[in-house]
């Protein structure tokens, strides 16, 4: 961007990184919080990398009566949107908040044939297969597989979004898991003593990235913890599961 383009983006009152959230996935959330202490009249600029932004912001700023001022392409695959606050933008701020602490996620199960079930969530649908499947060519994923992937997508996802508020571009992210059970013997009906659950999940985090002025070894390790404490599935887990899922930062 040029001095003559810089200059002409509107000054903003306060700024949110939104990284790759998209508007469905807590950006707005974001977007209203960070305008509470900002008068009617201010502006916010809202950074963000998530292509789908560019038509859902505009849509939203219309339906709520916010005025998106300008928008302006940046480094690292961002854009930078700024909007001004309308009158009265704060009434159903807290209102809002309560509704996503108070939101109740659902899916519906149904058994299908053998030892596989179908999963019906929101406008998906997917199958389960037994819970412990010793079977290298199973037709569909056990219940086990579908948790260390809900939970490698959590840590993922929560990741990468971190990194990227913090300025920390991903250029490569992969997280392996695996977990022991403590007696599958108990679930198979063989033996009756021991605990038929998960007791450890073990696991490596091999993240490639970098920012311009050089991110430390540290601060993204700090960001990894932060993302585990966060993270819906892992603190879901922690009190009754091992978790031992260690960072290694990769060139």
């Amino acid at each position: 961007m040029n001095d003559t383009a810089k200059n002409s983006l509107p000054q903003a009152d306060a700024t949110i990184d939104g990284g790759d959230l998209d508007c469905g996935s807590g950006l707005l959330l974001m977007i209203r919080n960070a305008m509470t202490p900002i008068p009617a009249g201010g502006v916010l600029e809202i950074r963000s990398r998530e292509i789908s932004v560019k038509e859902d912001l505009p849509a939203w700023c219309r339906m709520v009566g916010h005025t998106l001022v300008s928008e302006s392409p940046a480094p690292n695959k961002y854009t930078h949107y700024f909007v001004r606050k309308k009158q009265d933008a704060d009434s159903a701020l807290s209102v809002d908040l309560q509704q996503a602490k108070d939101y109740v996620w659902r899916a519906r199960i149904k058994w299908q044939q053998g030892m596989v079930s179908k999963v019906f969530a929101r406008n998906h649908a997917f199958e389960v297969g037994q819970p412990a499947s010793f079977n290298t060519e199973d037709e569909v994923p056990g219940a086990i597989e579908h948790l260390l992937g809900a939970l490698g997508g959590d840590l993922s996802a929560g990741f990468q979004w971190r990194l990227s508020r913090a300025g920390i571009e991903v250029y490569n992210l992969e997280i392996s898991l695996s977990a022991r059970v403590g007696n599958v013997l108990v679930f198979l009906g063989i033996e009756d003593d021991g605990n038929p659950g998960i007791e450890t999940i073990d696991g490596k985090v091999y993240v490639d990235a970098d920012s311009d002025k050089g991110a430390s070894n540290d601060e993204i390790e700090r960001i990894w913890q932060d993302t585990l404490r966060r993270s819906p599935l892992a603190q879901t887990l922690a009190p009754h599961v091992k978790l031992n899922i260690d960072l290694k930062r990769v060139p």
